[in-house]
């Protein structure tokens, strides 16, 4: 790494212990790239183990919390950084590319999907909602539906089968019970009091409710409710007893949070109490969903489609029509502020999903064909984009940790697995 030009004093330090390295000061050159740097790491890695044969490994740097994708002394400008002192610069193995996994043919267009466990969830524009084994094996079809599928959301799953979400064009929301062993699913709820297409759904963390955002502007709060303790109810009161009908029991919604001016596209739990809701109004809402009121309005300059919150990071995603993914930190005292912009997608972003065990990864869909991963240490560029996609994408799902799920217009349902390198750190002395 021998240079005539300027150097830089820098100290390596990493927080996988496998790997420790000296902490003596080296000098560098200025210009040095991750490459050069990959070289002196695995150089000092084989002389700690005596042998000078270590395995190779590929290592990402951080210099100020932020991935170095420039040259070093450009990394340092930007950040304001000089050289007259010692920079520390953390290393950690590269996270590996998500790898291809399942490609499982629909009769058309898949609008939302949701995992859990080891089953897929997912709604298409064919009026089903289906469930899935990770290998592409259909447990599961549920009709009922008039209208395309929009959304769909898992309520709880047990080995022997569980409950699940639909929402549709049709207006209607449907709670199915599955039976994995009978591979049946009975509708045994039928939510009413949409005006328009419900896009949206969202289970509240206990499970005992959820949340929906249609194109009539509204976001209702719905009970999860055994259908017998309402009808008891509704009885006690006087009421005529709930119509039954081909999709259940009909229900009307708890409350409806009213606010938006257009088409609420996307809602996520925060917490217990609060409801985040995004909009073709150009702005995203925090409700506080025991009250019934609003809280906070954050506004951006296009449609926003996708919403995701992470309890890890405690940030939230946005995708727009602007064709961004950016993060808010809803817990800043100035203000809810956008704490980055990740900018490489070409066309809108339909969906964004967090990791649920890695706190800076999420991924991101688009109708520029491709679904891209994320580190928020690198909001320059992302780590990898899964292309080859020949349609717009429509949805994507994080919820199981080592899969990512896409769908959309090319009416397939396509899965990557993905292996987290902060969880899954071999031992370099076990050549593993």
């Amino acid at each position: 790494m021998a240079s005539s030009g300027p150097h830089v004093q820098a100290k390596f330090f990493t927080k996988q212990p496998q790997f420790t390295v000296s902490e003596d000061v080296f000098s560098v050159p200025a210009t040095v790239t991750t490459l050069e740097l990959n070289d002196l790491i695995n150089g000092l890695l084989s002389s700690a183990d005596g042998d000078g044969e270590s395995l190779r490994r590929e290592f990402d740097f951080l210099v100020e919390g932020e991935f170095l994708r420039l040259p070093l002394n450009t990394h340092m400008q930007n950040k304001g950084l000089t050289a007259e002192r010692v920079v520390s610069i953390e290393f950690l193995l590269r996270q590996p590319a998500p790898e291809p996994s399942t490609a499982i043919q629909q009769e058309d267009w898949i609008s939302s999907v949701q995992g859990n466990r080891d089953s897929i969830l997912s709604g298409s524009y064919d009026s089903t909602v289906q469930v899935w084994t990770r290998t592409g094996q259909r447990l599961v079809s549920g009709t009922g539906h008039t209208e395309p599928v929009k959304a769909v959301a898992w309520v709880k799953q047990e080995a022997t089968g569980g409950q699940f979400l639909s929402a549709s064009q049709d207006q209607l929301i449907v709670l199915w019970d599955w039976n994995r062993e009978g591979g049946t699913a009975v509708p045994s709820l039928c939510c009413r009091g949409h005006a328009r297409s419900v896009d949206c759904l969202a289970t509240h963390p206990t499970a005992d409710k959820f949340a929906s955002g249609s194109w009539d502007k509204m976001i209702k709060l719905w009970s999860l409710g055994d259908a017998e303790e309402e009808e008891e109810e509704e009885r006690a009161r006087g009421k005529k007893k709930a119509k039954q009908e081909q999709l259940g029991p009909t229900r009307t919604p708890l409350m409806t949070l009213q606010g938006h001016s257009e088409a609420v596209t996307s809602v996520t739990w925060v917490d217990d109490i609060t409801l985040c809701s995004a909009s073709w109004d150009h702005t995203i809402r925090t409700w506080d969903a025991e009250a019934g009121i609003p809280k906070e309005t954050l506004t951006g300059s296009k449609a926003f489609h996708s919403i995701a919150y992470s309890s890890l990071s405690h940030l939230l995603a946005s995708g727009s029509s602007d064709r961004h993914v950016r993060l808010w930190d809803l817990r800043s005292q100035k203000g809810v502020l956008v704490e980055s912009t990740l900018t490489a997608h070409q066309g809108w972003v339909s969906a964004v999903a967090w990791s649920p065990t890695n706190q800076y990864h999420l991924t991101s869909a688009s109708y520029d064909k491709t679904l891209k991963l994320w580190d928020t240490r690198s909001p320059r560029a992302p780590l990898y984009n899964m292309s080859g996609h020949r349609e717009k994408l429509l949805c994507a799902d994080w919820s199981i940790p080592d899969l990512l799920i896409c769908g959309g217009a090319e009416k397939q349902l396509c899965t990557f697995s993905y292996s987290d390198q902060l969880s899954s750190m071999p031992d370099r002395q076990q050549g593993n």
